[in-house]
């Protein structure tokens, strides 16, 4: 099983972006797939959190991710008030949105980084939604690359059951250009 957490704000489309993960996942053909936001008193601009667990087999666990195989971080800024790494298993994967490099970041400990501005590309591609970069569906490209989860057809599929055509035209083309420049750095790289 593959157990993700989306860290993010609250607007930022966490919890719609753990959908479409669910949604590509079962689309690739994985037997089990559960997706699930942690409610709170989560407010616009709130940290939240949202999960995906994705497995070959049916799914009956129900209960929070308490160690994480994946961490995929909206907003980079959550990073200095919410302990992501205290719940990423050693040697798991943290896909990062931020223009900075790997090495620039300073993660201490074994996991595989992987970067890529998704905001950046959301305001080159004009996906913007009240003045604000929609970067949950770039983070989709950045995941499919670094994981190799979920193919870029099956998370077009996942856009397409999730939101109007019109937008998932407009989304996919941010996901596709994410997944181009997500860069990977493995642990051994960064020693």
């Amino acid at each position: 099983m593959h157990e993700v957490i989306w860290h993010g704000r609250g607007g930022q489309g966490v919890v719609l972006a753990a959908q479409i993960l669910a949604e590509s996942a079962y689309l690739q053909g994985f037997g089990g797939v559960t997706s699930a936001p942690t409610f709170g008193p989560e407010r616009r601009g709130a940290p939240l959190t949202a999960s995906t667990r994705i497995s070959d087999a049916p799914i009956r666990t129900v209960s929070q991710i308490e160690q994480a195989d994946i961490a995929v971080v909206l907003d980079p800024t959550v990073m200095t008030i919410v302990d992501i790494f205290g719940r990423l298993k050693n040697g798991g994967t943290i896909i990062i949105n931020t223009p900075h490099s790997a090495d620039d970041l300073s993660i201490d400990g074994c996991f595989t980084v992987a970067t890529v501005d998704a905001s950046g590309i959301a305001r080159k591609q004009r996906l913007m939604v009240a003045g604000a970069p929609v970067m949950n569906t770039p983070m989709l490209g950045a995941f499919a690359r670094a994981t190799g989860l979920v193919s870029l057809n099956c998370v077009e599929k996942g856009l397409k059951k999730k939101m109007p055509a019109d937008r998932a035209a407009a989304n996919f083309s941010a996901v596709s250009a994410a997944f181009d420049v997500t860069v990977i750095t493995p642990k051994h790289e960064r020693d």
